[in-house]
């Protein structure tokens, strides 16, 4: 695809070439359609080390060329177009990139992994303090009509524009927490659908600030209430056929559907640094119940059939939801982590054992067998960094550079003296 050909049969005067580094945040230039050719070429250029990678001034330039397959008019500003970019520098891909990295595991696969997953978001107010909404008060929330109904405007806007996009927008609703929700589109290749998270998380909070509200996909900014998730349904794809659909199967699941089952809960500790990227992620994963009486989000490695108490269910044949990732999940990065490790157990043949048909939330402490999910971002960086298995999925460069500014985003958080601290020791 030209892009100056495309801008001018669209009707775009700009383009945003956008990269989402590490830590999931979304850097860009914004490019003038008579200069988008040589971008198209060359890519933008970019400071590595003034955005969350491992990098210093010393280093050179770093590029930033757009992926056209990816553009995206802007919805509520359509002579703007969104390309999402590869990272290059000194003439080759950077391995540490997490779009290249998702690219070069799906290139690995021979297979094509599909998935779709569930974003949710809080509305709230613009300094973050409280829900958007001061009626939103019902003990039991979720699927409220009328809490539902009062966010039409914003809920609509959003749902209209994956419309337009063709993402095949399917369900819009009211979440299990006050003031949160979820907006589910069809599922799609995983690069498709981490672009289209990537997107939908500035459009998201872009179209909430124009009505005077803050989307936040923070994973648990209230204490009290649940959490938000950002669950994976997944399946793995051979030309036109579901290869983890097998009528003869458990649940209607293949065999190799159950090894790529197998490879995630064997991983699942080592990755999680990458599906629960940030401090307040374990507040989500180790929360006790919540008001609404669950906490939707598993604290075990376990899995199951149709039962959401468990990190994996199987809801349906010929494919499996992933519940662990949570809303500050990199796009890329959730992608990448569930098909490296699924990947690991398709060519390791893993066997994931029997599945657990209980409820964890009852039943959870008579299982003693199953490993645990760190209790703490420090614990998951301290996994994902040691253990032999990360380096062989994602390489020395990439690991390494996460886990150093992983290390010291837990270090700037240690050295942050709370409130709790004083109350409870300040006469010790």
């Amino acid at each position: 695809m030209d892009l100056s050909e495309t801008a001018r049969e669209r009707g775009i005067k700009y383009f945003l070439i956008s990269y989402t580094d590490l830590f999931g945040a979304q850097r860009a230039k914004l490019v003038p359609a008579a200069a988008i050719g040589d971008m198209q070429k060359a890519g933008a250029g970019f400071a590595g080390f003034a955005t969350w990678l491992d990098m210093s001034p010393s280093d050179s330039d770093l590029f930033a060329k757009p992926d056209p397959d990816s553009l995206i008019q802007l919805p509520w500003k359509p002579e703007v177009g969104w390309l999402a970019a590869d990272l290059w520098m000194d003439g080759k891909e950077v391995d540490q990139a997490p779009r290249n990295l998702l690219k070069r595991l799906i290139a690995r696969s021979g297979y094509q992994m599909k998935s779709g997953i569930e974003p949710e978001m809080f509305l709230v107010n613009s300094d973050g303090t409280l829900i958007s909404d001061p009626a939103d008060t019902a003990e039991k929330p979720c699927y409220d009509q009328q809490a539902l109904m009062r966010r039409y405007d914003v809920i609509t806007e959003i749902c209209d524009a994956m419309l337009q996009l063709g993402w095949g927008p399917y369900q819009n609703d009211h979440e299990d927490a006050n003031g949160q929700f979820e907006m589910n589109w069809n599922y799609g290749p995983a690069l498709q659908t981490a672009d289209q998270h990537a997107f939908y998380k500035f459009m998201a909070k872009s179209i909430a600030e124009k009505h005077g509200l803050r989307a936040t996909f923070m994973p648990k900014p209230f204490l009290n209430l649940t959490g938000s998730g950002c669950h994976a349904h997944v399946s793995m794809w051979e030309g036109g056929k579901n290869l983890f659909a097998d009528p003869a199967g458990e649940l209607g699941v293949s065999q190799l559907g159950y090894h790529f089952i197998g490879g995630l809960m064997h991983n699942t500790d080592a990755i999680c640094a990458l599906t629960n990227p940030t401090v307040n992620s374990y507040k989500r994963i180790n929360a006790p119940r919540t008001t609404s009486g669950a906490t939707w989000a598993p604290n075990s490695i376990t899995y199951t059939g149709n039962n959401r108490t468990h990190m994996i269910r199987i809801p349906d044949a010929g494919r499996f939801e992933f519940r662990l990732g949570d809303g500050a999940a990199n796009p890329y990065l959730l992608q990448a982590a569930i098909l490296a490790a699924g990947l690991d157990g398709i060519e390791n043949k893993r066997d994931p054992g029997k599945r657990l048909d209980i409820n964890m939330y009852t039943d959870g402490h008579t299982v003693t067998d199953c490993k645990k999910l760190p209790l703490n971002l420090l614990d998951a960086i301290r996994t994902f960094e040691s253990s032999p298995a990360t380096k062989a999925m994602f390489g020395e460069e990439f690991v390494t550079a996460y886990a150093k500014l992983k290390n010291q985003e837990w270090n700037n958080y240690a050295r942050h003296l709370t409130q709790w601290e004083r109350d409870n020791t300040l006469d010790c």
